[in-house]
């Protein structure tokens, strides 16, 4: 069997711990890795808009694959997979358990927390690559400075070390940045976790939808593999899935709207809490209720109700592509 995966250092590691599993729980099975050189990681200087968005970035060139019959499997971060589509033909055979789902802030070598902290009304520059974490900083953290900045962590963290812009689409670079925001369990994986000066719980900046989950996705007619990839499924990580992406697709959620859901399991309550912000962060519309572990979808779904009540359609189509 052959599992795609990007060929990015984070993404092997997060394949080769779906392999080690698979091959784990059935004796003699081999799995060999197929890497693909996915248009988001040639392309380090484009926002992903570009390539129309994560998906096509980063999931559309294994799919491909898969659909070729040259792989059985793809391995994919959750988060990078649209919410607000289907995959005809395609099915997730497999959730892993969920990671740290929070954001994290890398700081340029020399500086501290404290530096940071006190410079919310000084200049301070912050750099991501994503729309929901630029708005949400732009609004918890008005003095600072928010700009683009894309590649995979460990050689984000090198331009930040070195001094160094983003080189942009349009031409010429930005300034060098103080610090980067981050997926906490990213920098894990890459074994950078020793750079994180500061966690943002959840309260403070309210992860993407799935943020920390990574899945299998295979070939909705290979019973098979979908029989295998059961092995290696993680219930809890399914259900929060369930109730986060629910709430992209009833608000039809695209590649540049920032929205933010994050689901937590208290026995048998489901605690869900979800966000829809404009670009510049000016407005942003909560919503969270509590609901059946055994329904996730219906709770996803109140959610994303209540914010479109709120106005979040509106808000939605001004941030969508044109």
């Amino acid at each position: 069997m052959k599992i795609g995966t990007r060929k990015s250092k984070m993404a092997l590691a997060q394949t080769r711990e779906i392999v080690e599993a698979l091959e784990a729980a059935h004796a003699g099975l081999s799995v060999d890795i197929a890497e693909n050189d996915t248009l988001g990681d040639r392309d380090q200087t484009s926002k992903l808009l570009v390539h129309g968005g994560k998906g096509g970035a980063f999931v559309a060139g294994i799919r491909v694959m898969m659909r070729r019959g040259d792989i059985q499997m793809a391995m994919h971060s959750l988060k990078d997979m649209p919410g607000n589509e289907e995959t005809p033909g395609l099915v997730i055979g497999a959730y892993r358990p969920r990671e740290d789902a929070r954001d994290a802030l890398v700081l340029r070598k020399g500086l501290d927390f404290k530096t940071f902290d006190a410079a919310h009304g000084g200049s301070f520059r912050l750099g991501t690559n994503s729309v929901r974490r630029a708005a949400q900083l732009r609004r918890r953290f008005p003095g600072v400075e928010v700009i683009h900045f894309r590649g995979a962590a460990d050689s984000r963290i090198r331009k930040l070390d070195a001094g160094k812009g983003q080189d942009l689409p349009e031409g010429g670079r930005t300034e060098p940045a103080d610090g980067l925001v981050m997926a906490a369990a990213g920098l894990r994986r890459v074994g950078l976790a020793d750079r994180i000066s500061h966690h943002f719980e959840t309260d403070e900046l309210l992860p993407a939808a799935t943020q920390g989950i990574v899945v299998v996705e295979c070939a909705a007619d290979d019973w098979q593999t979908r029989d295998r990839l059961t092995a290696i499924n993680d219930v809890p990580a399914q259900i929060a899935a369930d109730a986060e992406r629910e709430v992209l697709w009833v608000l039809d959620g695209h590649c540049n709207s920032p929205i933010a859901a994050y689901a937590a399991a208290d026995g048998d309550r489901l605690h869900l809490k979800a966000e829809v912000l404009d670009l510049d962060g000016a407005t942003a519309l909560r919503a969270e209720a509590y609901g059946s572990v055994g329904s996730p979808r219906a709770l996803g779904r109140a959610v994303a109700l209540e914010l479109i009540g709120q106005g979040a359609s509106d808000i939605i189509a001004r941030t969508r592509p044109r």
